[in-house]
């Protein structure tokens, strides 16, 4: 690493036209830029610059040494600009997973606009409701129901919201005598606790009639009038006009919503952009 280090200053002498002029440029000491020299030729045994109180001039082995640091120096700067570009405009590949249940309805209409703002974004979205681990799936932003336990991760609560059980309208009689939908997430035996307006609560339990693998295929069979089950409160008055609120006097406890990265520090631009605005997009669905 010193060497290279050498290197570029080396070059940046030569251009300069002495130690001194180079110093200001890079603003470094003139010991430092003159010591780093004398390191450059010691280590590789021969003289690249003559110089005097006076001038400076390249051996016939400096000229072409010249060339190739200079080279290296391009090089460097070109490396930098590539990697504030992206920064002052978010672009590339960028990966994000959330539960099926938050991904149409919260993470598509984001990533929607980011791309409509910065068409130079390529965008991967990764709908499982499984914890896929950050690092070995190459995660930018994972959406998460309840906190992470998990030390190295850098996680922030976004928001939260209210599951409802429902189910169609013709449906609307005692939950008891109703079939269960449930998602694999939860276990075969369901366990709600039902708050209502009053301040009262009461427990509801009941074995699943039928367990999938993923929101969209409860969300099917509740829709088709197979039982009842949950989804989030907002999925209900955004997106369904057939299903109902089948418990609109009570309440189920709140989901806390928590965006999950493995950047401790230096966030890249498109994250941070990308979580202030999964924050903003549920708290507008919490206000409808």
């Amino acid at each position: 690493m010193n060497r290279l280090r050498q290197m570029s200053i080396f070059a940046h002498i030569v251009e300069a036209g002495s130690v001194s002029a180079a110093a200001d440029k890079l603003n470094i000491s003139k010991s430092v830029v003159s010591q780093h020299l004398k390191l450059l030729e010691k280590e590789l045994g021969m003289i690249l610059m003559k110089r005097t109180t006076r001038r400076q001039i390249l051996t016939d082995v400096g000229e072409r040494f010249y060339l190739k640091c200079k080279e290296l120096n391009i090089l460097a700067n070109c490396a930098w600009d590539i990697a504030s570009e992206y920064q002052l405009e978010p672009q590339g590949r960028f990966r994000i997973t959330a539960p099926n249940a938050l991904m149409d309805s919260l993470v598509v209409p984001v990533i929607a606009d980011l791309m409509k703002t910065y068409p130079k974004l390529k965008p991967e979205l990764i709908c499982d409701d499984q914890h896929l681990d950050l690092i070995a799936h190459d995660i930018d932003i994972a959406i998460r129901i309840g906190s992470s336990h998990d030390s190295n991760i850098k996680q922030k609560r976004i928001g939260e919201f209210r599951d409802v059980l429902c189910g169609v309208s013709e449906k609307k009689k005692n939950i008891n005598e109703l079939p269960y939908i449930a998602n694999v997430w939860q276990s075969e035996k369901i366990i709600h606790q039902f708050h209502h307006t009053s301040g009262t609560s009461f427990i509801y339990t009941k074995h699943a009639n039928c367990i999938a693998n993923s929101f969209h295929s409860c969300l099917s069979l509740i829709r088709s009038g197979a039982g009842i089950g949950i989804i989030p409160d907002f999925y209900l008055t955004e997106m369904e006009q057939n299903l109902v609120n089948l418990m609109p006097e009570h309440t189920l406890p709140l989901n806390t919503v928590y965006t999950l990265t493995p950047f401790a520090s230096h966030v890249p631009s498109i994250v941070k952009l990308c979580i202030h605005n999964l924050e903003q997009c549920l708290a507008s669905k919490l206000s409808k």
